[in-house]
C-alpha cells in the first residue's frame, strides 16, 4: 500500500515539506512529459505551501508555465448580479486562489480553472429544483446532500446544470489527461472539498452540493457572509471519486479540529461518513496517497504505529 504519513513540527514546517514534496513530484514529471495538471484545495491548510510554492516557481526551479490546475469545488449563490460578479467576490474560491497562488507567480499557469458555481444562478436553481422535483433526487446520510439530476429532465435549466456544470468540468479534467497531483485538506468530520460526511463514495465525480444549515451558520459566524441571507446554500465540487483518481494525493492536516477526522481516515476501515478514509481504498489500488501532518495531529497517529504497521502504512517522524 503506497501510503505515507510524515509528521512535522507545526504548521510552518508542514507547509515547507509538502511544498517540497510537491515541487519534487512537478519536476519529475516534467522530465517525463509536455504538461503538468495539479489540483489545488482552499482553504487555510495550504496557503502557506502555496506561498512556497510560488517562491519556487519565480526562483525557476520548475516551470510554472508548463502547468495546468483544477480546483476542487466552487461556492453556487454568491452575492452578485451576475456571473463576473459572483467569480470576483472575495469569499469565492476564484477570488482567493488569486490572493493565495497564481498572483504571487511571475510564470502564470497554461490554465486555471475553478469549478462553475458561480455559473449557476442560485434563485433560478431553487425554483427549478422546487418545480421539477421528479428531475432529482437526493444523496446522503448527514445534513448535507448530494443533488442528483437525472439523466431525463423536464427541466432545461437543471439539463445545461448537469451537461455544462457539472459533467462539463469532469470531461475538461479528463480531456486533460487527468490530474497529476492533487492538494486537499480535510474539514472538521473528514469531508473533502465539499464532499460532505454520509455522501457515498460511488457517483461523486463533480457533483451538485446543498450545503448543510452548520456549515453555512459556520460560514456567517467565522465572518465569511454579513448573514445566512446572503451566504450561499450549495457548491460545486468534486467528490472523493474523482479526487482519488489522481496519480499522487497529497492531504495537508493542522491544529486540534483536525485530530479526530485524520485518525478515523486511517485506523477505522473507509466509509462515507468520513470521505477522506477512500484514501485507503485509493491506496489499495496503487494510488500514491501522502499525508503531511504537523504534531498534534500526528500523535493520534503515532500512539497507533502498530495498527498503521498492520495496515502497510508508512510513519515518518520529522524533528
Amino acid at each position: 500500500m503506497p501510503l505515507k504519513v510524515i509528521v512535522t513540527r507545526n504548521f510552518k514546517h508542514m507547509s515547507e515539506v509538502a511544498a517540497e514534496t510537491v515541487k519534487k513530484n512537478i519536476v519529475q514529471t516534467l522530465r517525463k512529459q509536455k504538461q503538468f495538471v495539479l489540483g489545488l484545495a482552499t482553504g487555510s491548510s495550504p496557503t502557506g505551501l502555496y506561498k512556497h510554492l510560488a517562491r519556487a516557481a519565480n526562483a525557476n526551479e520548475f516551470d510554472s508555465s508548463r502547468i495546468r490546475s483544477f480546483n476542487l469545488d466552487e461556492y453556487v449563490g454568491l452575492p452578485g448580479e451576475n456571473a463576473q460578479q459572483r467569480a470576483i467576490h472575495p469569499e469565492s474560491y476564484c477570488y482567493f486562489m488569486i490572493q493565495e497562488f497564481f498572483g504571487l507567480l511571475t510564470n502564470k499557469f497554461i490554465q486555471t480553472s475553478v469549478p462553475y458555481g458561480c455559473l449557476i444562478d442560485q434563485k433560478q436553481l431553487m425554483r427549478e429544483l422546487k418545480a421539477h422535483r421528479e428531475d432529482w433526487r437526493q444523496v446522503g446520510a448527514d445534513a448535507g446532500r448530494s443533488i442528483v439530476i437525472k439523466a431525463r429532465l423536464a427541466s432545461e435549466y437543471l439539463a445545461w446544470v448537469r451537461k455544462t456544470i457539472l459533467d462539463g468540468y469532469a470531461r475538461k479534467i479528463k480531456k486533460a489527461g487527468g490530474i497529476d497531483l492533487q492538494i486537499i485538506g480535510v474539514g472538521g468530520r473528514g469531508h473533502v472539498a465539499f464532499h460532505e460526511s454520509g455522501i457515498p463514495f460511488k457517483g461523486s465525480k463533480v457533483m451538485l452540493v446543498k450545503l448543510d444549515d452548520n456549515t453555512v451558520a459556520n460560514a456567517v459566524a467565522d465572518g465569511h457572509f454579513p448573514s445566512v441571507k446572503e451566504s450561499p446554500r450549495y457548491a460545486v465540487t468534486m467528490g472523493a471519486e474523482l479526487v482519488y483518481q489522481a496519480k499522487t494525493v497529497v492531504l495537508l492536516a493542522s491544529g486540534e479540529r483536525k485530530v479526530e477526522p485524520i485518525a478515523e481516515s486511517l485506523l477505522g476501515d473507509p466509509t462515507p461518513d468520513v470521505p477522506i478514509s477512500y484514501g485507503q481504498k485509493y491506496a489499495e489500488k496503487g494510488g500514491n496517497l501522502v499525508y503531511v501532518v504537523d504534531k498534534i495531529v500526528g500523535q493520534e497517529l503515532i500512539a497507533n504505529k502498530k495498527v498503521l504497521k498492520q495496515k502497510g502504512i508508512k510513519i515518518q517522524v520529522l524533528s
